[in-house]
């Protein structure tokens, strides 16, 4: 019993411990205030207002929206086919593979960028959507090669034996039974692919011009020239954008479990 309370002190404490930051800014994007301080003097949706009117704010709310979906299906298709392949126990070099791909979740973002931008320069596509869109497919693919390559390891192999001993294609097995089994992980990849784009500032400042200003890197440009309650409101879509994403993976993924 003693350890039992301590685990749940601990963990109360963690969670605290994460979710305090995202308690104090919230309420900051309802005040009145042109500065961001406590306690709120009055509670205002202004900065909503200007958020959702103010031209920068806009362009960089539709641009965030234009490339975080662009990388979220690229890192989803990449990803999926690269945790596929991976599978594989008799390919060369296994582990070495799988190193590479999760290797831009380790590397400086600085250094990441710097690449990024020689390399995109070589064939044009900085100052583009493009750019910005392989950039943050490049740092996003590593969370859906974790994500899917766990929803592979917990399917039982004999089922897709068993389709094929019962004349189906590969690509039939793979549509009918190995996908619908890692559809869990392909979602939750997708989820973390799409949040990673959203988050991504260092990359977007190396290969992005200024018609390609996401959120967040509107967001860091108003920190350093002006501190706005506005970004607070920027902050608090974040937040509401996540949770309203993870709970719709969670009724999917409930919902392919009572399927199965």
């Amino acid at each position: 019993m003693p350890m039992r309370l301590a685990r749940l002190t601990f963990a109360t404490l963690a969670i605290l411990f994460l979710v305090a930051p995202l308690v104090a800014i919230v309420p900051l994007a309802f005040t009145s205030s042109v500065i961001l301080t406590y306690p709120v003097p009055a509670w205002s949706m202004r900065w909503f207002t200007e958020l959702f009117t103010a031209d920068a704010w806009q362009r960089a709310i539709v641009n965030s929206l234009i490339v975080g979906t662009g990388t979220t299906l690229l890192a989803t298709t990449l990803g999926t086919a690269a945790s596929l392949g991976l599978r594989n126990r008799t390919l060369f070099m296994r582990g070495t593979f799988r190193t590479l791909f999760l290797l831009p979740m380790v590397v400086p973002a600085v250094v990441l960028g710097v690449g990024m931008q020689v390399l995109l320069a070589r064939f044009g596509l900085t100052n583009s959507y493009a750019g910005v869109i392989i950039a943050h497919t490049v740092v996003a693919v590593p969370f859906v090669v974790v994500s899917v390559t766990g929803a592979l390891a917990g399917i039982d192999g004999r089922v897709e034996l068993a389709a094929e001993s019962l004349g189906a294609s590969p690509v039939t097995v793979f549509r009918r039974v190995t996908l619908p089994l890692a559809m869990p992980g392909v979602l939750s990849g997708a989820v973390l692919a799409f949040a990673t784009s959203l988050d991504e500032v260092v990359l977007t400042l190396f290969v992005a011009g200024p018609n390609q200003r996401t959120l967040a890197r509107q967001m860091f440009s108003s920190i350093r020239e002006n501190i706005s309650p506005a970004i607070a409101a920027a902050a608090f879509l974040f937040i509401a954008a996540t949770i309203l994403i993870g709970l719709a993976v969670v009724l999917s993924r409930s919902m392919l479990a009572r399927r199965r």
